[in-house]
């Protein structure tokens, strides 16, 4: 989807700190949005609805992001786990987690987030560890596979597994 002449136009004349700052606006806007729409969900109808509708919807979103990028980094198709990686990294979901670890190997990328601003939001808002894994493995594997379909996710660890103490979630790459 290409942007309004108009837009454009207006956007070429911000600094570059000024459209670096108007992005992660927007990426914090996005998951705004999707915690408070969650939180509403879940207040109304309980976690298991809630997150059956959020598991849905960030699988359509993760194709929608993979093809994106994609058209972006003028990509026809992925092949290595480094440019898995490398798209990964600049979708909302990783910008949006500021503290993280991306590990390559010849056969394997491990994606890690060190911080969660979604579970630490959620803890300071006296509310329980929400059990990500069925919604983030959703949309990773959904993301992975809209790139090239011999790639597979395995997760390491993300809650409601016991949380290690050098992360919130753990992701592994490999080509099948």
């Amino acid at each position: 989807m290409q942007i309004g002449e108009e837009e454009r136009a207006k956007l070429k004349n911000f600094s570059t700190d000024q459209l670096i700052d108007l992005l992660f606006l927007q990426v914090r806007n996005i998951w705004r949005v999707d915690g408070l729409y969650f939180l509403g969900i879940e207040e109304k109808f309980g976690t298991a609805p809630a997150t059956e509708i959020d598991a849905n919807c960030w699988i359509s979103l993760a194709k929608i992001e993979a093809k994106e990028l994609k058209k972006i980094f003028g990509l026809d198709k992925v092949e290595s786990i480094k440019d898995l990686l490398e798209l990964l990294s600049n979708t909302s979901w990783a910008l949006y987690q500021t503290k993280k670890e991306i590990e390559i190997s010849e056969n394997s990328g491990i994606f890690r987030v060190v911080s969660c601003k979604i579970q630490e939001a959620r803890l300071k808002k006296g509310l329980q560890i929400f059990p990500c894994k069925r919604v983030r493995f959703g949309y990773l594997k959904s993301f992975a596979e809209e790139l090239n379909e011999n790639f597979e996710v395995i997760c390491k660890t993300c809650p409601p597994d016991k949380k290690p103490e050098n992360c919130w979630c753990e992701w592994e790459f490999r080509k099948k």
